[in-house]
């Protein structure tokens, strides 16, 4: 990724504990983007911050996007539930549906939104 390409810094990977989840948002003309971060050692994996099934946001409490065992992302509107790594719905009436991927690159510690190629 050239470095032109970085947009906005969404957090430091310092923000999220290691095995958890953090949400975030971004300003923009078109309003406010919602955005999670779940984090696994030095990965990250940030999605829009919407149930492919409904839209709504995700997170139960705020920043609360995983299962009781941290295996999983988990909807709090109707139970829906995802693979960490490519945001694929295996449980739940969006079965075979993903979130929408967020590109991003770390830098240092910092997490950048990516812009397009």
């Amino acid at each position: 990724m050239n470095e032109q390409n970085l947009g906005a810094a969404l957090c430091s990977i310092n923000d999220i504990p290691d095995g958890g989840s953090e949400g975030f948002f971004t300003e923009t003309s078109d309003g406010r983007l919602l955005y999670m971060v779940v984090r696994q050692g030095a990965d990250v994996f940030v999605y829009k911050n919407a149930c492919p099934h409904t839209g709504m946001p995700l997170d139960f409490q705020p920043g609360r996007f995983l299962t009781a065992d941290g295996d999983l992302i988990q909807c709090s509107t109707h139970g829906a539930k995802f693979q960490i790594t490519d945001g694929l719905c295996v449980i739940g009436p969006c079965h075979g549906d993903r979130l929408e991927s967020v590109p991003v690159a770390i830098r240092g510690d910092e997490i950048y939104l990516t812009e397009g190629d």
